[in-house]
C-alpha cells in the first residue's frame, strides 16, 4: 500500500462517511456516470436513487446509511451532478438508467440490493424493482412519485392555486395570456426551447415555484418576476424534468401501479409527509393498498422536502428498519 492509499484509508477512518469508491462508469451512448460507494465493502448492498429528475447524489446522502451496515452505492443519473456529459438529454430516458444501475450491480458484483429513493428516485426505484424483482432485496422510498403526467399538472395547477394563489398568478404570469389554459404543457414546451431568451425565465419560473411546493414552510410563496429576464446561472432540473415529463417518464399510462404486482413478496417501506403538495399520501397510499409487504409511515408536520422536520430521521429508520426485516 503506497502513501496515497495509507492517506485515503486514514481519511475514510476519521469519517465514515467519506467514499469507499469514487470512479467514472462508461455505460455507453457517450455517457460516463459518477458513481461512489460508502460503509462497509461487505456491508449490505444498496443503491440510493437521486430526484429531480435532473438534480444529483449529495454528500448528506451518504449518511442515510448506517456505515457499519451497509455497502452503499450512490450514482449521478444520466447528465446529471458530475456525471459526462452534463445536462445531455440524448440517449436519456427511464430504460437507459434501468440499464445503469443493472451495470453498476454488476459492476460491485451484487446479487441482490436495497433500493433506496425519493420523489423522481421513487419513481425509478419502483420502474427497477418492477423490471429486476429477483434482484431486489427491499424497497425504501420517501414521497412516492408514479411519474404520470397527471401528477405533475395536479401540483402545479390545482394544488397551486389552493394553497397559494398569489403564487399561481405569478407563474401563469410568465406565460403569453394565450398559453396560459394549459400553462404546464406551455411552460415544458419554453423550457425545452432553444432560444435562452425563452427557455430561461421559464426554467428559473419552475425551478421556483417547484422549490415553493417542496417546503413544508417555504421561504418564499412569490416569484421575483423581476429577475427571472437578469442573467444568472440557470436551474439543472427543469431541462431534465421537461424532457421527462414531456415523454410521461417514459413509461405507458399509470405503468407503475399496473405492474405493482411484481413488487410481490418484495418488503418494503414508505415514508410520506402529511402535507406533500408535490407527491400527496393518496399517491403513496394507493401504492401501499397494491403492494402487501410494504408499510407506509406518515410525518406529520411535513411536507415533500427530505429535510422537512421529522422526514430525514424517518428516511433512516425505514432504511434501517428494512435491513433489519431483510435479516430475518
Amino acid at each position: 500500500m503506497g502513501p496515497d492509499a495509507d492517506a485515503a484509508a486514514s481519511a475514510r477512518r476519521a469519517d465514515p462517511f467519506a467514499p469507499l469508491t469514487s470512479d467514472m462508469l462508461d455505460v455507453g451512448d457517450g455517457h460516463e456516470l459518477y458513481v461512489e460507494s460508502v460503509g462497509r465493502s461487505d456491508g449490505i448492498p444498496a443503491i440510493y436513487l437521486h430526484g429531480g429528475p435532473g438534480s444529483g447524489c449529495q454528500p448528506d446522502h451518504r449518511r442515510l446509511f448506517d456505515p457499519d451496515r451497509f455497502c452503499a452505492v450512490l450514482f449521478d443519473q444520466r447528465g446529471c451532478g458530475r456525471s459526462r456529459p452534463k445536462g445531455s438529454r440524448e440517449h436519456n430516458s427511464t430504460a437507459h438508467l434501468i440499464a445503469d444501475m443493472e451495470k453498476i450491480r454488476e459492476t460491485f458484483g451484487f446479487e441482490r440490493w436495497m433500493v433506496v429513493g425519493g420523489s423522481w428516485g421513487a419513481t425509478l426505484a419502483l420502474a427497477y424493482a418492477e423490471a429486476y424483482p429477483t434482484r431486489v432485496s427491499g424497497v425504501a422510498l420517501r414521497a412516492t412519485f408514479l411519474g404520470t403526467r397527471a401528477e405533475v399538472e395536479t401540483a402545479f395547477t390545482v394544488r397551486l392555486a389552493q394553497f397559494y394563489p398569489a403564487l399561481y398568478e405569478d407563474f401563469l404570469s410568465v406565460l403569453p395570456p394565450d398559453e396560459r389554459a394549459q400553462p404546464v404543457d406551455a411552460y415544458w414546451r419554453r423550457i425545452l426551447d432553444a432560444d435562452p431568451a425563452v427557455h430561461g425565465p421559464a426554467a428559473r419560473a419552475w425551478h421556483d415555484t417547484e422549490r415553493a411546493l417542496s417546503e413544508h414552510k417555504p421561504g418564499k410563496t412569490r416569484l421575483d418576476l423581476a429577475s427571472l429576464n437578469v442573467w444568472r446561472t440557470l436551474p439543472a432540473t427543469p431541462f431534465m424534468e421537461a424532457h421527462y415529463f414531456v415523454n410521461n417518464s417514459f413509461m405507458s399510462e399509470d405503468q407503475l401501479l399496473r405492474n405493482a404486482g411484481r413488487l410481490a413478496g418484495i418488503p418494503g417501506m414508505i415514508v410520506q409527509g402529511r402535507y406533500d403538495l408535490l407527491c400527496p399520501p393518496e399517491t403513496s397510499h394507493a401504492l401501499a393498498k397494491v403492494w402487501s409487504t410494504s408499510e407506509l409511515r406518515v410525518v406529520e408536520e411535513a411536507g415533500h422536502s427530505l429535510y422537512d422536520t421529522g422526514v430525514r430521521d424517518a428516511v433512516m429508520k425505514s432504511i434501517a428498519d428494512l435491513a433489519s426485516k431483510i435479516g430475518r
